[in-house]
Order: structure tokens, then C-alpha cells, then sequence
């Protein structure tokens, strides 16, 4: 098989990363090339300056190349040199080349030896070198120098990492001969990131510098710290032969002779020097663009389908248009007010899975978190009895009452009803704080026009917070309404002559039976650690009872705790702990479990606690009550606890029965009410403004085309993303191009396309595959059964096919050859090659 195309492959790539490079993307893609890597003064600069055979690299102590340098090398009759950043201008003398590269590197890193990992792009036309493309990083060091930060050396490696970690970068390690090869910086890097040695190529510097009595010769070799493509040796110019101008190509000559009359490398000749490297590097990247070509397709494709939605938007985009920026401005007002309205009412087609949002946190403050504040705001028990005794007393003044007296209860139930203004302003205020912050929820896709976003949130938040003295005036109407009358006549309301029987609150806990009222896992946080220390269990709340199993299949129960005399009180979280924790415990100073006199309950969020007291609530659990000063006033000159006569005792358990059925009506109205309220005159109203008024406030407020000034963030993002579709689907030409005009044609015997092989051209014009033997030499008779040439010539053919034929060694047996002349060769840690009577095969390449 012959092919066609190959030698456009490294072209190919140039022109990829010249795509990519001219929107900085160019270090974010995983482009096939060679990344040269080494130590402070390994010769890499050297080494590329040879390749081109004129010196334009900067030189000096310290850090010299300190941006990635990406060298394009192109055959071509005549010699100039090209900036991607200098289009159009042809460099031919190449001083001028390196003082480019150092004012370029200056320009971004500034004179104080810093470092930046954005590239310069360098493409060398020249008639001396292969079509070759390589990176040339920074040299790795360890000790800062002049300004350099002290993270220099991390600076670095962090640099280098986002080239050499790439599965499709070759490494070019550059190691010197002078220094142990266990300590190479470059080897370090090379084993750390491609372990198998499969991407590293080794390049030993410095051969002539090594003392007297030492060589290189078992690492030349590959037998010392083997890599599979192997090490080239190299001799460049001495720092005395820089300074003396002395012509490369007189140092290239000078190496050619050092390798051809060493003693220790003489036998490795024709595989050391820098036109050999060049070679095999060529031979090795066009090998490496061909196996990942089709891989960096599908993964172009990709990246070009998950921008092309975004992009859409951008391509018809006019920023001068004048009837543009009134178009956005109608649809940014009709979307926020879709968004508003969706994340309140909960019809939102996105919707967050991670937290509470919107309409749902409003909910669970209705309905959980209000109650929860009503329940703690409720009286205390001794403190209660106390008033109402204290009360009882005052209106009898200094006679003895025979009766209980109205008085005492409407004026024990008009304090307690006083005391809901907190916590019905405090509903108010949590309401407020999530529709402000569902507002700024719903401005983020406004981010791209900052001072129409700054606007309309100003605009609703101001509603809202105009709202807020309205909603609250008219939720204190509603309590002094409550205050205003007693009805005694409610349907709900025990009276007088029930008020002997404590049946209200047993009566509705009996109604509602053992009803489950909540289900989920908890930790039982005290268990010490002897006894199996915290665990999570599945917990099942009811009516009645509090029972927890080994998971949510409910079949194993662990307890089963009953919930009559328990209250909750908070606790506060452990110094190594993360989990909120509340606790259960016993009015009556019991164990509660086991021999725990408290039940240590953790959560991982308040949030859940919050919902889980809630929960508590409806089952008769309730807050703890610490009222100051008990202990002191019990036994003081008012124990009225302990001098109370009989009929004062039934008086004072009368008229408490007698609140707590009143108070039990006045929260279930106020429980009803709050949110009605709130939803009438806050959120649906804030709703309504949205729609009908929010654009004519924009409108009145200012200029519309400063409002409309889009934010410099979102026009280089909108560039960015252009820029990166159109450079995608170059890439995608480019490689369309590069497939349709590669072409496999068949050979016949004679070394002639086949007949009838052109109609069937389109069958292989995108496959790519390695170079082929040729056909027969002229003269020798065609043999469709074996593949009959010399030993000598056989050699000399597969060290012009393989891509690195070092450590080659054939074995000839002479009774083989009459048997069906099979032959073997060997590469070193490379694949086996079999020749027999069918032919040649690659058996493992």
C-alpha cells in the first residue's frame, strides 16, 4: 500500500494550534505535540537552536524562558520566521526574532523574571529542518531570583503540568551527561506523569563535558532506566563557542565527529546527533497525530455541541442596534416576572433538588416555623398559676370571693394574647427577607446588563419593604381585633361548667389517634462510646409514641419511647462535632431511655431540627420553659402556691383551663390568618406590581441606553464564546481536509496501481495509516509467496520503515531459509516483527 498525506499531518497541527492559540485556548486543548522539558542549563535551547541552524533563543543566567515558547518548524526553499502575534511580518534576520521573543515575554510577565503560561507562537521557514512542531517550557528551578516570588519552583511545575499531563503531549526530556541521570529534573517529571514511559522520548546533553574515564553508553544504549522510543545523544556549542559566534553548522559538523571517533559511541553513530533527533522526533509526531487524529475529532465535535446552544443566541447579536436594547429590556422584565412567579408558586421547570427555594421556604415559615414561635411564646405553667392567682386576689380586693370572677380570665387571656405580636411581626419579617432574596434569585440572568439588574431589584425591593408597614399594620389590626372580644360563646370553647374536666388537650390527642406525623433518620447522639457511640436510626413519630428502627424498612424496632411528660430544650453542638443537636427529656425528672435521663437528638442542618420541632409540636411536645428567679420566689413572702386555700386552688385550676381553651382558639385563628394576610397584601401584590408596573418604573426612572449597557464581563464572554465556536469548526475543516486528502492506493505486483482500484478510491480516503513498504526493486522477479531479499538489504529496509530502530538484531538461520525462509527481528522493549513466506507482517504496532 502507498499513502499520501502523511507529510501534511505536523502542518495539520500547526494550523490547530495557530486556531487556538490566536483565543488563548490553546494550553486548554489536547493537541498531539511535543513538550520540551529539562532543568535550568540542560541545553534545550541548544538543542532547538540546531534544529534551525541559527541562534534566536534569549540566553542569560536565571529563568530565560519563562513563557512557553510553541515552535513551528516548516520545510520550505526560503528562511524567514512568522509571530502569530506579528501578522504579516516576516522576520529574516533572527536577532530580530530573539528580541521579540524577550519584548513579548516582558510584555505579559513583566522585566522581573516572572512567569506566565499563555505561549508564543514561532513559525520557522527553512530549507534545513523537517516539518516539526514543539513547546518549549521553562526550566525547572529551585531557588528564587531578583523579583521572583518565593513559589517560583511551584509556579513552575504548576506551569509545566498543564502541558506534560496531557495524554496526546509527547515529553522531550533533556537531560545533561555531567549530572547523575537519577537526579534529572526532566526524568523526574516524565516517570511522575507518563509512569510506563510510553509519551517520554530521551535527549542526553552534554556528552563532551563528561569526565575523563566516563560515557553515557549504557543510557544510550536504553539499558539503564529504559524508555520505550529510547534516548538520542547530542552535542551543542560550548558557552566559550556561543560567545565566539562559532557557525552551527560547524558545531554540527564537530558532533558528527565526536560520535564517528569515540571510542564509546563510534557504534552508535548514525543513531546520535542533532539531524537524527530531528528525524526521529518528525517520524515520531506524525505517528502520534495519525493514532489520536480520529480521538481529537469526536472530542472537538463535542465541545462545538455543547457551546452551539449558547452561541445561538450570540450569532444574530447587534450591540449598536438601536431597537435591540428596547426588545431586551421588554423580555428581561416579562422573564423575571415568569421567574418570580414560577419560584413562588412552585411551577418552575427547574427545579433545585439540593435545597428549599422560593414559594417552598414561605410554606414551611406558614407553617412550621410560625407555629413553632406561637408554641414557645406560650405560658409558662407555674408562672401562669401564679398570675392568675395574683389576679383572682386583686379583683376580690379585701373580701373573700365566693365565686371565680370573669374578670380574672379576660384579663389573664388579653396578656397572652398581647404577647403574639412578636412573633406574628417576626413571620412578617422572615416572609420579607425570602421574597428579597427569590428577587435576587430571579435577577442573576440579568447578570449581563449590571445596571438593569441593579435597577429592577432596587425597584421591587423598595415594593416590597413599602409593603412590609401595610402587612404589619394590618396583622397588629388583627390581634387587637382578638383583643377587642371575648367570645366566650365560641363553638371550641370549653365554658365554666367544663372547665373542672383538663379535657380539651387529651380529647384532641385522642381524636387524632396514633396518627403518624413525621418519618426520618436521626443520630442518637449521646450513646457512649463503649455502648457503640452515636448511630443513625430510622425514627417514626406519632400521637403518641416516639420509636425508631435499624433502617427505613421499619422490620427491626430498636424502642419505642411514649411521648406523655416529655419537652424538648436545645443543646449545643460538641467542639469536633458538625451536626445540630436537641434533646428529650422528662418533666417529671425520669430516665427517659435506658438509663439516660435525656435523649440526645442531632440533625445535619438547623433546618432540620426546626422541621422536626415542629413536628414535636403536634404531638404535644413542647419547648422548655426557664422562668427566672423560681427557685427564689417559691418559698418568698408570696408562696402562693403552698397558702392557698382549697376554693382558691379551684378557682385558680377553673380559670387556667378556661385560657388555655381560649388561647387554643386564638392561635388557630391567628395560624389561619397569618398567611392570608401575608399572601394578600405582601406576596400577590408584590406579584402583581411585577407585572403591570415594573416596566413603567424602569422607564420613568432613567435613561433606557445606559440601563442598558451591557457589562464588560458578558461582552468578552460573548467574544470568547465566538471566538471558540468559529475556531472549533476551523479545527473541524482542517481535519476534514487533512482526511479527505490522504489516499491509500493499492499496488500490484509490479509496483502499478491495481486496475480498477480508482472507482473505489472514497473506500480509504479518510483512513490513515502508517507508511508502507514499497514495492519490489526493479529487476526482481515478482514472488506473491515470500519476501526474497538479502539479509543485508532486509536490515537496511526495516531501518528506513521503523520509527526507532534501535537495539535491532536479526537472526538468520541458514536451515530456515530452505524451510520457508522465516526470519525474526527484535527491538528492544519494542514489538516483535515476523517475516515469513505471506509476506511481512507488524504484528504488534
Amino acid at each position: 500500500m502507498g499513502n499520501r498525506g502523511m507529510e501534511e499531518l505536523i502542518p495539520l497541527v500547526n494550523k490547530l494550534q495557530d486556531a487556538f492559540s490566536a483565543i488563548g485556548q490553546n494550553a486548554n486543548l489536547d493537541l498531539p505535540q511535543i513538550a520540551v522539558v529539562g532543568g535550568q542549563s540542560a541545553g534545550k535551547s541548544s538543542v532547538l537552536e540546531n534544529f534551525v541552524g541559527k541562534d534566536f533563543l534569549p540566553r542569560g543566567s536565571g529563568i530565560v524562558t519563562r513563557r512557553p515558547l510553541v515552535l513551528q518548524l516548516i520545510n520550505c526553499p526560503t528562511e524567514y520566521a512568522e509571530f502569530l502575534q506579528c501578522k504579516g511580518k516576516k522576520f529574516t534576520d533572527f536577532d530580530e526574532v530573539r528580541q521579540e521573543i524577550e519584548a513579548e515575554t516582558d510584555r505579559l510577565t513583566g522585566q522581573n523574571k516572572g512567569i506566565s503560561p499563555v505561549p508564543i507562537n514561532l513559525r520557522v521557514y527553512s530549507p534545513n529542518v523537517l516539518n516539526l512542531t514543539l513547546v518549549d517550557l521553562p526550566g525547572m528551578t529551585k531557588v528564587p531570583v531578583g523579583d521572583q516570588p518565593p513559589d517560583i519552583e511551584h509556579q513552575i511545575r504548576d506551569m509545566l503540568m498543564q502541558f506534560v499531563t496531557k495524554e496526546n503531549c509527547l515529553l522531550l526530556a533533556v537531560s545533561p551527561a555531567n549530572s547523575d541521570l537519577a537526579n534529572s529534573d526532566a526524568l523526574k517529571i516524565a516517570k511522575e506523569v507518563d509512569p510506563q514511559g510510553l509519551r517520554t522520548i530521551g535527549v542526553i546533553t552534554k556528552l563532551d563535558l563528561m569526565d575523563e574515564g566516563t560515557d553515557a553508553r549504557e543510557i544510550l544504549e536504553n539499558k539503564l532506566l529504559p524508555l520505550r522510543r529510547g534516548y538520542v545523544g547530542v552535542v551543542n556549542r560550548s558557552q566559550k563557542d556561543i560567545d565566539g559566534k562559532k557557525d552551527i553548522g560547524a558545531a554540527m559538523a564537530a558532533e558528527r565527529k565526536f560520535f564517528l571517533t569515540h571510542p564509546s559511541y563510534r557504534h552508535l553513530a548514525d543513531r546520535m546527533g542533532t539531524p537524527y533527533l530531528q528525524k526521529v522526533l518528525n517520524q515520531q509526531l506524525t505517528n502520534h497525530i495519525r493514532d489520536t487524529l480520529p480521538g481529537l475529532r469526536n472530542k472537538l465535535q463535542s465541545q462545538l455541541l455543547s457551546i452551539e446552544k449558547e452561541v445561538e443566541e450570540y450569532k444574530n447579536f447587534r450591540p449598536d442596534d438601536p431597537s435591540r436594547k428596547t426588545k431586551a429590556l421588554l423580555q428581561m422584565v416579562q422573564q423575571f416576572a415568569v421567574d418570580f412567579e414560577k419560584r413562588i408558586e412552585g411551577s418552575g421547570d427547574q427545579i433545585d433538588t439540593y435545597e428549599l427555594s422560593g414559594g417552598a421556604r414561605i410554606n414551611r415559615i406558614f407553617h412550621e416555623r410560625f407555629p413553632f414561635e406561637l408554641v414557645k411564646m406560650e405560658f409558662d405553667e407555674k408562672e401562669l398559676r401564679k398570675e392568675i392567682s395574683y389576679a383572682i386576689k386583686n379583683i376580690h380586693g379585701i373580701r373573700t370571693g365566693l365565686f371565680t370572677p370573669d374578670m380574672a380570665f379576660e384579663t389573664i387571656v388579653k396578656r397572652q394574647i398581647a404577647k403574639i405580636k412578636e412573633p406574628c411581626q417576626k413571620c412578617v419579617d422572615m416572609v420579607i427577607s425570602e421574597l428579597v432574596n427569590t428577587v435576587r434569585q430571579c435577577t442573576k440572568k440579568l447578570a449581563q446588563y449590571p445596571m438593569l439588574r441593579e435597577e429592577m431589584e432596587r425597584i421591587v425591593t423598595q415594593h416590597i419593604r413599602d409593603r412590609e408597614s401595610r402587612t404589619k399594620e394590618q396583622v397588629m389590626l388583627l390581634i387587637d381585633i382578638e383583643l377587642a372580644y371575648m367570645n366566650t360563646n365560641h363553638e371550641d370553647f370549653i365554658g365554666f361548667a367544663n372547665a373542672q374536666q383538663r379535657s380539651s388537650q387529651m380529647s384532641k390527642k385522642k381524636a387524632s389517634g396514633n396518627q403518624v406525623i413525621r418519618k426520618g433518620w436521626l443520630t442518637i447522639n449521646n450513646i457512649g462510646i463503649m455502648k457503640g457511640g452515636a448511630k443513625e436510626y430510622w425514627f417514626v413519630l406519632t400521637a403518641e409514641t416516639l420509636s425508631w428502627y435499624k433502617d427505613d424498612e421499619e422490620k427491626e424496632k430498636k424502642y419505642m419511647l411514649p411521648v406523655d411528660n416529655l419537652k424538648l430544650r436545645d443543646v449545643e453542638k460538641g467542639f469536633m462535632s458538625s451536626k445540630h443537636i436537641f434533646a428529650l427529656f422528662n418533666t417529671e425528672q425520669r430516665n427517659v431511655y435506658k438509663d439516660y435521663r435525656q435523649l440526645e437528638l442531632a440533625c445535619e442542618t438547623q433546618e432540620e431540627v426546626d422541621s422536626w420541632k415542629a413536628s414535636f409540636l403536634r404531638a404535644g411536645v413542647y419547648p422548655e420553659r426557664i422562668t427566672v428567679g423560681d427557685a427564689g420566689e417559691e418559698n418568698g413572702s408570696d408562696g402562693f402556691m403552698h397558702s392557698m386555700d382549697p376554693q382558691l386552688e379551684r378557682q385558680v385550676e377553673t380559670i387556667r383551663n378556661l385560657v388555655d381553651s381560649y388561647m387554643a382558639i386564638v392561635n388557630k385563628t391567628v395560624r389561619d390568618l397569618m398567611p392570608k394576610t401575608i399572601m394578600h397584601l405582601m406576596i400577590n401584590n408584590t406579584k402583581e406590581f411585577i407585572h403591570s408596573e415594573l416596566l413603567a418604573c424602569l422607564y420613568s426612572c432613567g435613561d433606557q441606553n445606559t440601563l442598558m449597557e451591557e457589562s464588560a464581563e458578558q461582552a468578552q464572554h460573548r467574544d470568547e464564546m465566538l471566538r471558540m465556536y468559529h475556531a472549533l469548526r476551523e479545527a473541524l475543516n482542517i481535519i476534514g481536509d487533512i482526511s479527505t486528502s490522504t489516499v491509500s492506493t493499492a499496488l500490484s505486483r509490479g509496483g502499478r496501481p491495481a486496475a480498477g482500484t480508482e472507482p473505489e478510491r472514497s473506500r480509504s480516503q479518510r483512513r490513515m495509516s502508517a507508511p508502507r513498504p514499497g514495492p519490489l526493486p526493479p529487476g526482481r522477479p515478482p514472488c506473491p509467496r515470500a519476501l526474497r531479499l538479502p539479509p543485508t538489504r532486509l536490515e537496511d529496509r526495516l531501518r528506513r520503515s521503523l520509527p526507532d530502530p534501535t537495539g535491532l538484531r536479526l537472526a538468520c538461520p541458514g536451515e530456515s531459509q530452505r524451510k520457508g525462509f522465516k526470519q525474526t527481528a527484535r527491538l528492544r522493549s519494542e514489538p516483535t516483527f515476523t517475516f515469513h513466506r505471506k509476506g511481512l507482517t507488524e504484528a504488534a504496532l
